[in-house]
């Protein structure tokens, strides 16, 4: 028997695990104006946007978001797990000691006697896997480290996107508020020459309650712009691990919507298997659930453990050492499962189970991967066309505008002219600072897409309330 354990302790049950292939295309469908023969060029993506506040943002929401912060729990936590479950392989040792006090009396004589005994122990246990049970545990934890580490690059992926997206916002609401007062101020003019033309009996009453009307209006559109605006700026509050309105002093200083250097190359769509995060996480928690059903086949089988123990015993505790009693044992400990209602078998059959949905979660997660790109690509491909037709009818509708006003102020025009033309001047520049904003979310949205992230150390400190040696340790994270 002491021949074949050898062989016995290399054997393990269960599948070993080995990486899906899928099917995928060749190419991108829409490529737009993006280059999808290049690589795509992630690594510090935000910074194509030359924004150096966008940046600093980013930089304060890496160290201080929330989310960030549990990821990196979660990491602690598979980590320490991942020792847990190594240390199953290694042999346990315990030590034991005791002492007493007795007393006895004798009954004829009426004397009593008191003794102190005092024992020690040493035990010591080491199963000795036989199927692989423990080492299937290990190896599962071990797959749970790297789908942790891949759920922060994760979560750093989509902070990174929702800082970048709602600075954008910010700077689009910014631009249109501006884009609203000068307007409304404009048409105040407007009115106010209406209402002296009506006074010198050049123009209806019509006329001016028109032209106040629609100053008016336009006035009205700056408190839903100003709700977004603050709406934007307590999110990256937020984001950043701050309070809602930590951020205001810093960001109200208008600036210009940041834009994108295009093209854009996006690479082949093999390429996210490698550099999408979530799909990378996926593919480890389907290689985790594949060790786990070992791990539960191992259960049905046989396991043989090593027993050992020494215990000394004596009257004072100098004599443990030296004239005290010693006893030991030593020897195998088999045991066998026999019949547990079929509890084992289920066990398994639930491992398998739950390894499926991991290999079905694996695969949805590539294909909306692609679906997330593709989309991303015909979005920003089609926003850049609509911004030109809309920067040919802004060019056009403020010409309008001015010869109408001209007119209007010569006695050549009516002023129906003249509102039709600032109505449509101001629905076009607000539409256009609107695409100008949509073209760099649809930007953000492709490196997402693509698996843009965090490309620095992150380090996996632990928050201020826990109360633990201070080390540490940190993940490199790297596309």
């Amino acid at each position: 028997m002491l021949l074949t354990l050898p062989w016995l302790a290399g054997c393990m049950v269960g599948p070993d695990y080995q990486k899906p292939l899928m099917a995928l295309p060749a190419s991108w469908s829409h490529s737009g104006a993006t280059q999808p023969t290049q690589p795509p060029e992630l690594a510090h993506w935000w910074g194509r946007l030359n924004d150096p506040l966008l940046d600093s943002l980013i930089e304060e929401a890496v160290a201080g978001n929330l989310d960030v912060a549990s990821a990196k729990a979660r990491i602690r936590e598979a980590r320490a797990s991942y020792r847990q479950s190594t240390g199953a392989l290694l042999p346990s040792t315990d030590g034991s000691g005791s002492s007493k006090r007795s007393k006895s009396s004798g009954a004829s004589t009426g004397s009593s006697n008191t003794a102190w005994s005092y024992q020690a122990g040493f035990d010591a246990t080491w199963e000795l896997d036989l199927f692989g049970g423990n080492r299937r545990s290990a190896e599962a934890a071990r797959y749970g480290v790297d789908a942790a580490e891949e759920d922060l690059r994760n979560t750093l992926l989509t902070l990174i996107g929702d800082v970048a997206s709602n600075y954008v916002n910010l700077r689009g609401y910014q631009a249109r508020i501006a884009l609203a007062q000068r307007t409304a101020s404009s048409q105040r003019e407007t009115a106010e020459i209406t209402r002296n033309k009506f006074e010198a009996g050049a123009a209806s009453s019509l006329d001016v309650a028109n032209a106040t009307g629609q100053a008016a209006n336009t006035e009205a559109t700056i408190p839903s712009l100003r709700t977004s605006y603050a709406e934007a700026l307590h999110r990256l509050g937020v984001l950043t691990g701050q309070a809602p309105s930590a951020l205001e002093s810093k960001l109200k200083k208008s600036k210009p919507i940041p834009r994108p250097k295009l093209p854009i190359p996006t690479g082949i769509p093999a390429e996210i298997l490698n550099t999408r995060p979530d799909v990378r996480m996926a593919e480890r928690q389907l290689a985790q659930y594949t060790a786990r059903v070992g791990a539960a086949e191992a259960d049905r089988f046989p396991s043989v453990s090593l027993l050992g123990n020494i215990a000394t015993s004596g009257a004072q505790i100098g004599d443990l050492a030296d004239h005290s009693s010693i006893a030991w044992s030593f020897g195998p400990s088999l045991s066998i499962p026999l019949f547990h209602g079929g509890q084992l078998a289920a066990a398994a059959d639930v491992a398998r189970a739950q390894r499926d949905q991991y290999f079905i979660a694996y695969k949805s997660s590539v294909l909306n991967a692609l679906e997330e790109v593709e989309n991303a690509i015909v979005g920003l491909s089609q926003e850049r066309i609509r911004y030109g037709k809309l920067a040919t009818s802004t060019q056009a509708y403020r010409q309008a505008a001015d010869l109408a006003r001209t007119l209007y102020k010569s006695g050549s025009s009516s002023f129906l002219d003249v509102l039709d033309a600032e109505r449509s001047l101001y629905s076009a520049e607000d539409a256009l600072l609107a695409s100008r904003v949509e073209i760099t979310q649809d930007y953000i949205a492709l490196q997402k897409a693509l698996g843009g992230g965090w490309d620095g150390r992150v380090r996996i400190d632990e928050p201020e309330i826990v109360d633990r040696p201070k080390t540490r340790p940190v993940v490199f994270v790297q596309h």
